[in-house]
């Protein structure tokens, strides 16, 4: 690693680390030479991106991150010792694509080891509103050990504002929400996370957007778990955004009270994306899994079907922009 320049001002909690020459910046309420918010230090960096390790704290901010290579990592422990957080509602700003709190659409970006909220929903006072925590648009991006957390749309995996698709990979993470609160139309695979549903009227994990038959998105879920608060009502393991919305769970435990079809319809009486949309599950286990009492226009797969949604197929085997494949680690508990 290259030495960090500081110019006098850092002293006085004004930081100046020349971008040029660090390979590494640092985010720190309480270190006077580093950076005080997440922000500031994505802007320091070169146009090339760089690493960014965030100190143990609350980050009350909204983020945005256009460029490329950008490395996000929280220096704590375990995710929720590092917190990004804000509150804005769609209602407020415009629509859903600016409520979030952290929005990336540069490629090859990287989060890991902290936590995202948007905690507009905490409000009681707010009217009822999606509210993002994590919209990522960017190809090639990998999130590990990361929290998620919110209400509806919370996490938003899509493709970029060009309409390019957009690869994304979800280690080890814990993701809560109750309405869509996974939505977009990346291709996108989620390994070992734990997407959990908060008290609600209804709870929908997945809102896929695939919009022609001709899209190469999906989004997959392997090996994962989902877990539901004793008063959230109505699970559903997705409904249809666009018509042809793609959701594959592969080995999933389904340890929440998901309604017996699994699958619903987007609006009831009004839409017909069951017919044409692709959900399917392998070997689903857990008071969740029923694959008898499914929407008959859901897939069980066999064990050869399933192998063509492994990691390696569904990228295509060109798997390389995921640097090393992580270990399987334990799910971080989330605080309560």
């Amino acid at each position: 690693m290259r030495f960090i320049t500081l110019c006098p001002a850092a002293l006085a909690g004004c930081c100046c680390i020349s971008a040029a020459d660090a390979q590494l910046l640092f985010v720190s309420h309480a270190d006077g030479t580093a950076y005080h918010s997440v922000q500031a230090a994505i802007d320091a960096l070169p146009a090339q991106g760089g690493d960014i390790q965030i100190a143990p704290g609350v980050y009350r901010e909204k983020v945005k991150v256009v460029k490329s290579g950008v490395h996000l990592k929280g220096a704590g422990k375990k995710p929720d010792d590092t917190v990004i957080v804000y509150g804005d509602g769609a209602i407020n700003v415009g629509g859903t694509a600016h409520s979030a709190t952290l929005d990336a659409s540069g490629d090859d970006f990287r989060l890991d080891n902290l936590t995202v909220q948007n905690d507009y929903a905490l409000n009681a006072a707010n009217p009822a509103s999606q509210a993002v925590a994590l919209s990522v648009t960017g190809d090639r991006d990998v999130v590990t050990r990361v929290r998620l957390l919110g209400a509806q749309d919370t996490l938003f995996a899509g493709k970029g504002s060009n309409g390019r698709m957009s690869r994304q990979y979800f280690s080890d993470c814990y993701i809560e929400g109750h309405v869509d609160f996974i939505f977009g139309n990346a291709k996108a695979y989620f390994r070992h996370c734990e997407l959990h549903g908060i008290a609600n009227q209804a709870v929908v994990y997945t809102a896929q957007s695939k919009a022609t038959p001709d899209e190469d998105s999906a989004y997959v879920f392997d090996h994962c778990r989902l877990t539901a608060d004793p008063a959230a009502r109505y699970v559903a393991l997705g409904r249809a955004w666009r018509p042809y919305a793609a959701v594959i769970f592969l080995a999933t435990k389904m340890d929440a009270p998901v309604i017996a079809e699994g699958w619903r319809e987007w609006t009831p009486g009004k839409t017909n994306t069951l017919t044409t949309a692709y959900y399917a599950e392998y070997k689903s286990s857990g008071i969740g899994a029923n694959s008898e009492g499914r929407e008959p226009h859901s897939h069980q797969l066999s064990d050869s079907e399933a192998a063509k949604w492994s990691l390696r197929a569904f990228f295509g085997r060109a798997t390389d922009w995921l640097s090393s494949e992580p270990s399987r680690k334990g799910l971080e508990k989330r605080s309560r």
